[in-house]
């Protein structure tokens, strides 16, 4: 059936929980053992819900002893996500591995490349700061270019907010996918020496719109959810047994000193809403359709349609093999 002809509401995306499990442990089988003949599977920890679903769906297909949890912190991590992490776990009984990456940073000299970029905006800027980089919050409510903004905070809470750039936020950017990078290699060579392959984290909605590193957390052999929009990983968490604190921490990149959050870092809306959007963009949904289930506009629903129509065009090529003759 045609996706226009699917009546739209907020239901659209309701998943029962227990089937869809079931359904990706098979591919998970099917994919270690039959497809690339491994032992079992090797996954980063990261303390947040997608790791910790596709952690559950690995050890309900291929059992806890052929499951390895890599917990790969640096300088700039959030301690929950560390703390989170080894939770999650030991709730799942998996062997653990922990390696802070910031040894493998500094010689690289990535903090102190990204600082200087930092300092040319506030001169004070040093390691008693810390940071993050965000995007415009009012894409609902007006026309607007997505431009970035960085804000710094001192130990006293105070902060402020510069613009950015473009060639700043390409150096910044630049500078922190490095760190997704160096978990890449990590995670393959605790993968390769236990002739284990990579299970990769990144649910529809971020593989759609760009938002992980390609070869960073985009480096993976398989994607157990990547058919499933956000909001539907937090349904399959509950039933799963994921632990509560991951369920209600809010979702983040994790990656910038000062805690940010996904809307706020990309995709500046929250996932409830930006999931129905992102399917009726996909199906062609009518925006009359659109409107009177969701309490919008047309012109707020064509607002997020340019940015989702931006985001994907400007990261086609992670989706893709590279280009060759």
């Amino acid at each position: 059936m045609e996706a226009n002809r699917i009546k739209f509401s907020k239901d659209i995306l309701k998943v029962d929980p227990e089937p869809e499990a079931e359904r990706i442990c098979q591919f998970i089988r099917e994919m270690t053992f039959g497809r690339f003949k491994r032992k079992g599977a090797a996954i980063g920890l990261s303390g947040g819900i997608d790791s910790a679903v596709v952690g559950e769906l690995c050890v309900r297909a291929l059992g806890k002893e052929r499951v390895v949890g890599l917990l790969l912190p640096e300088k700039e991590s959030n301690p929950l996500s560390l703390e989170y992490g080894l939770k999650q776990a030991e709730k799942m009984g998996i062997q653990t591995i922990q390696e802070d990456i910031t040894e493998y940073l500094m010689p690289l000299r990535v903090y102190e490349k990204r600082d200087r970029i930092i300092r040319q905006l506030f001169p004070e800027f040093d390691d008693s700061h810390r940071f993050h980089v965000t995007l415009p919050q009012n894409l609902l409510e007006q026309d607007r270019l997505n431009y970035h903004s960085i804000t710094i905070e001192d130990r006293a809470g105070k902060r402020q907010v510069r613009r950015l750039s473009g060639k700043e936020w390409l150096e910044i950017s630049a500078c922190q996918n490095v760190k997704q990078r160096l978990r890449m290699i990590r995670l393959y060579y605790h993968a390769e020496k236990n002739n284990y392959l990579v299970a990769g984290t990144t649910n529809k909605t971020e593989a759609e719109q760009g938002f992980f590193v390609k070869f960073g957390d985009g480096g993976v052999d398989i994607e157990p959810i990547a058919h499933l929009y956000k909001t539907q990983v937090y349904r399959l968490a509950d039933g799963l047994g994921v632990i509560r604190e991951i369920i209600d921490r809010p979702p983040s990149p994790d990656t910038y000193s000062l805690p940010v959050s996904d809307k706020e870092f990309y995709f500046c809306i929250d996932y409830g809403l930006l999931d129905l959007l992102l399917y009726a963009y996909e199906n062609n949904v009518p925006r009359n359709d659109i409107s009177k289930a969701l309490n919008l506009d047309e012109q707020q629903i064509d607002r997020v349609f340019r940015d989702f129509k931006a985001k994907e065009q400007a990261t086609w090529h992670l989706r893709a093999i590279a280009p060759s003759l």
